[in-house]
C-alpha cells in the first residue's frame, strides 16, 4: 500500500512539474504582413512626384529620451537649468500642452515616425525580446521577486522566437524618411532607433541613407571602464539590472548603416558629432536628420566634468541624472550653434521633443507637480517638452497653449516639403503652421487618444479621461482648471464622460488588433490608491 501511495505521489509531482514547466510559447502570435499592401507601398515610393518644391527646407528632429516637462527650465515646473533648450524655445514656439501618443518609448516613436496612431497598425505595446517561459517562471516572478511597481501578468500563451523577431514597425508603413527621400531629401538617423532590429524593420529598411546608433531601448553611453566616465547603478529600481545587462550586445551594440562597429566615445557627444558630420556632407541639398538622443534614459553614465558640477546634490542617482541632462543640453546647444554658423538656420525647420515623460520608477525624477510619469496615462507620462523653430518663417518667443500632438511633426514636415501621402495610409497629425501663423485659428485637435489594452485615455481641449476597463477605475479632470490632475470629477460629470467615451469608441473602432501582447502591469500610487496600466 505504501509503495502505491509513493508511486501515486510521484506521478502527481511529475505531472505538476510538466504542467509548471510546459513551454508557453505559441504560434498564435505569428506576425504576417499584407503582401499586397507592401507592393502598393513600394509602387507609391517609386512613383516620380508630379511636383517638387524647390524651396523645401531642411528638417531636423531632435529627440530626447525620458525627458519630462519638469526636467527642463523651459517650463515653470522645471527644476534643472537647460539654457540651450531655453534659447531654442526663445527663438521659436514653445508648446505648453504637447503630448506623445504613448507614455512608453517604442509605440511613441512609431507614431512620430509614421504620423499615424500606432494602434492603426497594431503597435499597441512596447516590444519585448523575452516573455515568460512557463508557469513556474510566472509564479517565481509574481510571488518571489520584488519587482514593484512592475507586476507579472498571467499569459496562457506567449509569442515564439519567430514572432519576437518580427516585432517592430511593420514594413507596410511609410516612414517620414521614406516619404521625404521620395521628394529629394537626404535622410539620416543618429542615435536611438527602437523600432525593430530585423532586416525588415531596422532603420536601413525605412529610408535612411545614413544611420549611426543602436537598435534597442538603450545602450551603454560608454564602456563601463571608460576613464572620465562615472557610472551609477540604482538600488531599488528593478529594471536597472536588466538595463546594465544589455551592455553593448545584440541590438544594444552601436551600428553604422546597420553593421556593428566599435565605439568608445561618450554617446551623447558622439551622436552630436555624427549629426554635424551628416549636415556638413549634405548641406548642398535638402536633408532630413533625426538626432535621436538616448539621454537621460538609463543606464546612468556621465562625464566626471558634469558630475563634479553637482556634488551639492547628495543623492548620487539624482546627481547623475542632472549631469546627463546638462550634457544633453550642451550637446543640443552645439548642434544648433553649428546650424547657425553653417548658414543653415533660415532654411531648417527644427523640432525638439521627448518621447515620453520622466521615468519616476527609476528614482531619477519625479515630474514635479505632474503625476504618474513614464508608462502611465497621467500627465507626467504623456505631456512632454516640445519646441518648433523656423527662423524668419515662425515668430520668436511664442508660447502656444492649445494642445498639440507629436503626430503633428510628420504632418507639418510633409506640408513644408509639399509631399503627398499615400491614400491607403492616412495620417492623423495636423500641419501646425497655419495655426501658429494665425492666432485666430481654431484648435488643431478636438481630441487626442490613447490605448494600451485595457488602459484607455482621451483628452479634449478641456477634459482628460483615464479609464481602466479591467478594474473599472475612471478618472476625469478639467485640465484648464486642474492641470496637475488633483480633482477627479467622474462622479459629477456623467454627461461629459459619456461624450468622451463615445469619441474614444469611434476612434478605437478604426484600429487593428495588437501584433504582440502586453506582458506586465505597471502600478502608480495616487493619494494612497494603486492605479495600474497595461504594458
Amino acid at each position: 500500500m505504501k509503495n502505491k501511495i509513493v508511486a501515486f505521489l510521484s506521478i502527481l509531482v511529475i505531472l505538476l512539474l510538466i504542467y509548471l514547466l510546459w513551454p508557453l510559447k505559441s504560434s498564435e502570435f505569428a506576425i504576417e504582413f499584407n503582401e499586397e499592401a507592401l507592393i502598393k507601398k513600394i509602387e507609391f515610393l517609386n512613383e516620380k512626384p508630379d511636383h517638387m518644391n524647390e524651396n523645401r527646407p531642411n528638417i531636423l528632429l531632435i529627440m530626447a529620451d525620458d525627458l519630462g516637462v519638469a526636467d527642463v527650465s523651459l517650463y515653470k515646473e522645471g527644476t534643472i537649468e537647460t539654457p540651450n533648450i531655453e534659447k531654442l524655445g526663445s527663438e521659436g514656439v514653445v508648446f505648453e500642452n504637447a503630448y506623445v501618443t504613448s507614455p512608453i518609448c517604442s509605440p511613441s516613436r512609431s507614431a512620430i515616425f509614421t504620423g499615424r496612431y500606432a494602434q492603426r497598425y497594431g503597435f499597441h505595446f512596447q516590444m519585448h525580446d523575452r516573455y515568460l517561459k512557463n508557469r513556474l517562471e510566472y509564479i517565481g516572478f509574481k510571488y518571489f521577486m520584488n519587482s514593484y511597481p512592475w507586476i507579472a501578468k498571467w499569459m496562457p500563451a506567449v509569442p515564439d522566437e519567430e514572432a519576437i523577431e518580427k516585432q517592430g514597425l511593420p514594413p507596410t508603413e511609410i516612414s517620414l524618411a521614406e516619404l521625404l527621400k521620395k521628394y529629394g531629401y537626404k535622410t539620416g538617423l543618429v542615435g536611438k532607433w527602437h523600432l525593430g532590429s530585423s532586416e525588415n524593420n531596422n532603420p536601413c529598411a525605412f529610408g535612411f541613407d545614413e544611420q549611426y546608433g543602436f537598435m534597442a531601448s538603450h545602450s551603454l553611453y560608454a564602456p563601463e571602464d571608460t576613464p572620465g566616465i562615472i557610472n551609477q547603478k540604482i538600488d531599488g529600481d528593478w529594471t536597472d539590472q536588466f538595463i546594465w545587462a544589455g551592455q553593448r550586445n545584440g541590438p544594444h551594440a552601436i551600428y553604422r548603416n546597420c553593421e556593428v562597429i566599435e565605439e568608445d566615445n561618450y554617446l551623447t557627444d558622439q551622436i552630436t558629432e555624427e549629426a554635424i558630420k551628416f549636415m556638413d556632407q549634405n548641406n548642398s541639398e535638402p536633408f532630413f536628420l533625426w538626432a535621436s538622443y538616448n539621454a537621460p534614459h538609463t543606464p546612468l553614465q556621465a562625464p566626471d566634468y558634469y558630475v563634479n558640477k553637482h556634488m551639492d546634490i547628495e543623492d548620487p542617482v539624482r546627481r547623475l541624472h542632472v549631469a546627463m541632462i546638462n550634457s544633453l543640453d550642451d550637446a543640443i546647444g552645439r548642434l544648433l550653434e553649428h546650424i547657425e554658423e553653417s548658414g543653415l538656420e533660415e532654411n531648417t525647420l527644427i523640432f525638439f521633443l521627448s518621447d515620453n515623460g520622466g521615468a519616476e520608477y527609476n528614482l531619477t525624477t519625479d515630474n514635479g507637480p505632474y503625476f504618474g510619469g513614464k508608462t502611465t496615462d497621467f500627465e507626467g507620462g504623456l505631456k512632454v517638452p516640445m519646441i518648433m523653430k523656423w527662423k524668419n518663417h515662425l515668430g520668436e518667443g511664442i508660447r502656444y497653449k492649445p494642445m498639440v500632438s507629436s503626430l503633428d511633426i510628420f504632418a507639418t514636415s510633409v506640408a513644408v516639403a509639399e509631399a503627398k501621402i499615400m491614400p491607403e495610409n492616412p495620417i492623423d497629425g495636423i500641419n501646425l503652421l497655419p495655426f501658429l501663423m494665425d492666432s485666430t485659428s481654431n484648435y488643431p485637435h478636438d481630441y487626442l487618444f490613447w490605448q494600451r489594452g485595457f488602459s484607455k485615455a482621451l483628452r479634449s481641449n478641456e477634459w482628460k479621461l483615464i479609464l481602466n476597463e479591467e478594474s473599472g477605475d475612471t478618472l476625469l479632470y478639467d485640465l484648464n482648471k486642474d492641470p496637475y490632475e488633483k480633482n477627479n470629477l467622474s462622479a459629477t460629470q456623467r454627461k461629459v464622460m459619456q461624450e468622451l467615451l463615445k469619441a474614444h469608441n469611434r476612434w478605437s473602432s478604426q484600429n487593428n488588433h495588437p501584433l504582440w501582447p502586453s506582458m506586465i502591469y505597471f502600478f502608480s500610487n495616487k493619494n494612497g490608491k494603486d492605479f495600474y496600466f497595461d504594458q
